[in-house]
This record gives C-alpha cells, structure tokens and sequence, in this order.
C-alpha cells in the first residue's frame, strides 16, 4: 500500500462517518514518513489500515461492514480498513505528542513515529512484525537506541511481554 491508496480510504470513510481524523497504527503507519520513496517494501506489504477515528475511537468499527476485510471497498480496491481500539498496541510514553500528521484533502492522517511502531511491533513478536523492525532498522528509519530508550519507557501488559520484547530488541542488537 502506499500513501495516496491509504488516504483514499481514509477519505472513503470520512464520507461514510464524518470524520477527519484517523489515527494509523501497525505496519502502514509507517507512510507518515516524509521520505516515502525510502521505505523498504517489507514494510508496506499490508493490505489492511489498522486506524482508528481519533475523536472517537469506537465510531471506527461502525466503518466494517463497508470498508472491512471482505467489503465492498476490499474487493474493488484490494486494500480495507481493520478497525482497532487506541488501547489495542503496546506504546511507550509520550508516543501521542510524536505522531506524524498528514493531511489531504479533508482527512487528516496521524501516523505513529516508526520508532513507536516499532516498540508495539517488538511486543507482539510475530514474524512478520520482525520483518517489519528489521526493514526499518536496515533503512535507518528505524534506531536501536532510540528503541532502547523507548522499551525502558514503555508500560507493558505484563512482566512476560516485557521480558519478550526486551529479548527481541537484545536479538536485534546482534543481527
């Protein structure tokens, strides 16, 4: 996915809800970047638009039926939205004051920084999550100190995820 496709959607449900702005977690928050032609492919695979409205986060999952996995919208375009709660990622502190925003049209967009994307990716481990880390660290969009920094500041849902994604990080450090 790329940056207009996303913003296209965005706008599809603007129409469909009122809103204007979205908050975008998950791999395509990555498309804040001002240098988009840096980012490496592995991190823009997703066909899916993990948002929210920012306004008012449960109004999102309103926005399914039409522009969901297996919608209308995903069958003529290829891409959908996948509704989340703002309390679905594990972030560090501070990470609100950071997002990157992006307006067109009459949407605005309010992208994680990558280094807080990261974090969240770091804690959910799965493979194609690392692919993600490991892409952005390779394209130096991506920091092991700032990770670093940002995993000491960073609540967890528990003592086990914290002790995963510290060790995910440590195995990074030795890629």
């Amino acid at each position: 996915m790329n940056i207009d496709v996303l913003m296209h959607l965005l706008s599809a449900a603007q129409k469909l809800c009122g809103h204007r702005d979205y908050v975008v977690i998950g791999s395509l928050s990555v498309l804040g970047m001002a240098q988009v032609e840096a980012i490496p492919l592995d991190m823009t695979l997703s066909i899916d638009a993990d948002c929210y409205t920012l306004t008012d986060p449960p109004r999102v999952f309103d926005l399914a039926e039409a522009l969901g996995e297996g919608s209308p919208y995903h069958q003529l375009h290829g891409v959908y939205l996948d509704p989340v709660s703002p309390h679905l990622p594990t972030l560090p502190s501070g990470w609100e004051p950071r997002l990157i925003k992006v307006k067109h049209a009459q949407v605005t967009a309010h992208f994680l920084e990558p280094n807080d994307a990261a974090i969240s990716k770091l804690a959910r481990g799965e493979p194609r999550d690392l692919r993600w880390v490991r892409a952005g660290l390779k394209a130096s969009l991506i920091a092991l100190p700032v990770l670093r920094l940002r995993a000491r500041n960073t609540t967890f849902l528990d003592a086990a995820e914290q002790a995963a994604t510290l060790a995910r990080l440590a195995e990074l450090e030795t890629d």
